[in-house]
């Protein structure tokens, strides 16, 4: 195996792992929001449309998009927005009819030592195939859940750094 196709290999398996640990962050603050009937659809089909998780709160359902990234690029410069897909209107309302669920967006940006987490409605992106996590952290869209809270985990493996 060349030394580009290990490389090509190991950034997959590092952005899988990273979506992976957005994902488990998500469901532990759905349960600490008090979110009921939480449900990870990925774990019964791989790469469900538009929405990674299913939940409940106060009568209400939600599917949510989790995006999960680094806070900062390659280079150092600030990773201000998340994609969430150039179908994203299209498949959110495939997933909402599915589900008869209202759909929502949750950001998670991670540093070497901390994380900040911001939850919204899709309909908050105003037609926009990005999350403007900048725009989150100062309060102008979603709400932030936490913000720059310590994790306790060797980071290294996600950064994406050279």
């Amino acid at each position: 195996m060349t030394k580009d196709v290990m490389e090509k290999k190991r950034e997959a398996a590092r952005k899988k792992s990273l979506g992976e640990l957005g994902e488990l962050f998500a469901i532990k603050a759905l349960v600490d929001k008090k979110f009921d009937r939480i449900r990870n659809l990925n774990d019964n089909h791989r790469n469900e449309k538009f929405a990674d998780i299913e939940c409940e709160k106060d009568g209400l359902r939600y599917i949510i998009s989790v995006k999960a990234r680094n806070k900062y690029q390659k280079k150092g410069k600030l990773n201000t927005r998340y994609n969430v897909g150039s179908k994203v209107y299209e498949t959110a309302l495939a997933a909402e009819k599915k589900y008869n669920a209202s759909a929502h967006w949750m950001a998670i940006q991670f540093d070497h030592k901390s994380f900040s987490l911001y939850f919204g409605s899709l309909k908050e992106l105003n037609g926009s195939k990005a999350i403007p996590v900048d725009k989150c952290e100062k309060g102008l869209i979603g709400e932030i859940w936490e913000l720059n809270k310590r994790h306790y985990f060797d980071f290294e493996f996600y950064t994406n750094k050279k």
